[in-house]
């Protein structure tokens, strides 16, 4: 037996392949599924099944291309959320996969159609070797409950404490927990950075084992995690199975300073620098959204008929950016700035600046500059800046005028430790501010230096 851990960059997203006499299952692929294929091949086996948890929120999936690809048989519930499958399977309905037993157990309250598969080894197991718990159950924490209805937050939390208890806790507390996300996934919070769990490790400090039913529907159906706006192209095209991949490594093609110039104006023009560089200098209108961060806040900027152009900081960061941006649906990436920035910067292009403030710096102005932190509601509220005003980096497009922000004096941008900010600085340009800063280490850096909080 065999088992593997695929990651998908930058959603913190696990993908499991299980090997057993010369068959395996792949839990919960993305689109992207050359690397499946790959780690099968170096297995020694092959796919012949492809196990969904349930309909992704958070990234396209790659189910029915992959099916298409090696003729695998797709598994999952008999909900009608999962909206196809060739094996649908019912509370307590099992298969093989060589000489492993896999059953399936409904564990509602992520989403209506979660599933987990329990792995046993023999004919007649007694325990569990391990879980594939999905969103169900992660290190140190579950899913989120607002994705069916935000009102009903409390009410699913209870119907995963309820799945957890009911369905997992009994199956052994040396099985391997093993689910679809781990630690910087917007699908959950708080989860623990571990490379493995078991469900008795689970037992010693998740919350959802440690608290009473109601203490924890109380405290999961309160967590406020924003949602991203591309969950709902996702929910669609994951009805049945995901969408191959529309892009490939070198299809967007690198354009000259002029074609650039001429071909992004009205479009949206994503910079992939560091936050530092794109302060330093970038293409007029242009959103600041690093590397790493483009599978999350590239959708929070645009959608999926989204015209999008590249600025990076170098031509072999552009396919990387692509895939990104192709993990969460945006596929209609246009063309990408050939020799990145500098090729803008040395053919004399009008450029725009933005500033930057060191914690120290800030705190010694005191109330001349306007402090916005961009976090998300819950770190706002675990200590910020005195006198900051808040809004979520991802709502800032549409809450601007809310904010009531005074454009003639400094407005300086915090998040953890600037990326976030980074962004919200090129939605404050573009909103026509014109003396707006990044807080270079943003809260991590201020709490450090022990300065004030409120």
């Amino acid at each position: 037996m065999k088992l593997q851990r695929l990651e998908t960059p930058g959603i913190a997203h696990y993908a499991w392949l299980l090997a057993e006499s010369g068959e395996a299952m792949l839990v919960d692929p993305s689109r992207y599924v050359q690397q499946y294929l790959d780690a099968a091949r170096k297995m020694g086996t092959r796919i012949t099944y492809i196990v969904e948890t349930h309909r992704q929120e958070d990234f396209v999936m790659g189910s029915a291309w992959l099916a298409e690809r090696c003729g695998a048989t797709v598994v999952n519930g008999d909900h009608d959320t999962f909206g196809h499958g060739d094996l649908r399977l019912s509370d307590g309905e099992t298969f093989q996969v060589g000489d492993l037993l896999i059953r399936a157990l409904h564990t509602p309250g992520h989403t209506p159609e979660s599933m987990c598969y329990a792995v046993y080894e023999g004919e007649k197991p007694e325990v569990a070797w391990a879980i594939f718990t999905g969103d169900t159950l992660f290190f140190g924490d579950t899913g989120r409950s607002d994705l069916p209805g935000e009102d009903k937050s409390v009410e699913n939390a209870g119907r995963i404490y309820d799945a957890v208890h009911d369905k997992l806790s009994g199956l052994g507390d040396m099985a391997l927990v093993l689910p679809a996300h781990g630690p910087g996934s917007v699908c959950g919070s708080g989860m623990a950075p571990r490379s493995w769990s078991t469900l008795g490790d689970e037992k010693t400090y998740n919350t959802v084992f440690t608290l009473s039913r109601d203490e924890f529907s109380k405290r999961k159906g309160g967590e406020r995690i924003p949602r991203p706006p591309y969950f709902r192209h996702m929910e669609k095209i994951n009805l049945q199975g995901g969408v191959p991949p529309a892009l490939r490594d070198g299809d967007v093609p690198l354009m000259t300073v002029t074609e650039f110039a001429d071909e992004s104006v009205g479009e949206s023009i994503y910079d992939s620098r560091l936050p530092e560089a794109y302060a330093g200098g970038h293409v007029p209108g242009s959103f600041s959204i690093w590397l790493g961060g483009l599978p999350v806040f590239g959708g929070w900027i645009g959608d999926a008929d989204s015209a999008i152009y590249l600025v990076t900081d170098r031509d072999g960061d552009v396919d990387a950016c692509v895939r990104h941006l192709g993990t969460i649906g945006l596929d209609n990436v246009r063309g990408a700035l050939a020799g990145g920035f500098e090729s803008w910067r040395d053919a004399g292009r009008e450029l725009r600046h933005s500033g930057v403030i060191t914690p120290r710096a800030l705190n010694q102005l005191g109330n001349k500059a306007q402090v916005l932190d961009v976090r998300e509601a819950d770190e706002f509220d675990s200590g910020h800046i005195p006198n900051a005003k808040h809004c979520f980096v991802g709502y800032l497009p549409d809450q601007i005028d809310e904010l009531s922000l005074d454009r003639s004096r400094p407005v300086v941008v915090t998040c953890g430790v600037g990326h976030r900010a980074g962004v919200g600085v090129s939605v404050l340009l573009r909103a026509g501010f014109r003396d707006v800063r990044n807080l270079l280490g943003g809260m991590t850096a201020w709490k450090a230096l022990d300065l004030p909080l409120a």
